[in-house]
């Protein structure tokens, strides 16, 4: 399955464009990461996973694998695990670009030390 099936199979019809916005923001800030199905989530990769999309019923979730590390100064990010952080999304309302941009960099460059 392509992420564009996915997009169109799993998520809500009232969420897609916020995912194609965050997908447009993954490409212009991290072009050199593959986007992917990854243990049934879109995903994007360089070395490691760096981050993913996860939709739900009310949202979607923009996950980060080394988001700990992140230096947090737009106060976004939340716990999701030992490494990870996430920011949870409901409409393209809550998305902050420069937010969003500001993490993908720091994924990126995490990932190519």
């Amino acid at each position: 399955m392509t992420v564009d099936e996915f997009v169109q199979k799993k998520v809500q019809p009232e969420l897609r464009d916020l995912v194609a916005e965050v997908r447009a923001l993954m490409r212009l800030h991290a072009p050199q990461a593959e986007e992917l199905i990854s243990y049934g989530i879109p995903m994007y990769r360089l070395k490691k996973p760096i981050a993913w999309i996860t939709p739900s019923q009310s949202g979607i979730t923009l996950g980060f694998r080394e988001g700990t590390q992140f230096e947090d100064k737009y106060g976004l990010l939340k716990s999701a695990s030992r490494h990870s952080k996430n920011i949870r999304m409901r409409t393209l309302k809550d998305l902050d670009r420069a937010a969003i941009r500001d993490y993908i960099r720091q994924a990126v460059e995490l990932d190519t030390r």
